[in-house]
């Protein structure tokens, strides 16, 4: 596993923990962000180990979804729940009347977990690189 993989699922896990913190506090809109954070962190970790790297968390997101959920090589409701999160975490950041619940905070911070446990799972595998299957100047 390449370093910069490791320190990427290794800031996920914090990000995870920051939302468990967070979130016993009752402090949901900051723990739905940690919890984005940390899919997406681990999102960024699985497209790196295949030399894949975006600025912005759309191509991310696209990217995750065109070569992992969309190919079947992640079970794409992981995707979803990265989509998911992002919308959350919008609304905990910039939404002033919308109030996300500790049980629906909680629940997604279950999916979180599950999400990365996923990617580790993935990434020490031993499972081929994607890059052969990349069209050209997908990059």
């Amino acid at each position: 596993m390449k370093e910069e993989t490791r320190l990427l699922l290794e800031k996920a896990e914090r990000a995870l923990q920051a939302a468990q913190t967070l979130l016993d506090t009752g402090d949901t809109e900051f723990s739905a962000g940690r919890v984005y954070y940390a899919m997406l962190y681990g999102a960024q970790a699985l497209l790196r180990e295949n030399d894949l790297q975006f600025s912005k968390h759309s191509g991310v997101h696209a990217a995750f979804g065109q070569h992992f959920a969309k190919t079947g090589v992640i079970d794409p409701k992981y995707h979803r729940w990265l989509l998911d999160a992002f919308d959350e975490r919008l609304q905990g950041d910039y939404g002033f009347q919308v109030r996300l619940t500790v049980e629906a905070v909680a629940a997604r911070l279950e999916q979180a977990h599950e999400f990365l446990g996923e990617i580790k799972r993935y990434l020490e595998g031993g499972h081929q690189p994607i890059r052969e299957d990349l069209p050209e100047g997908e990059e």
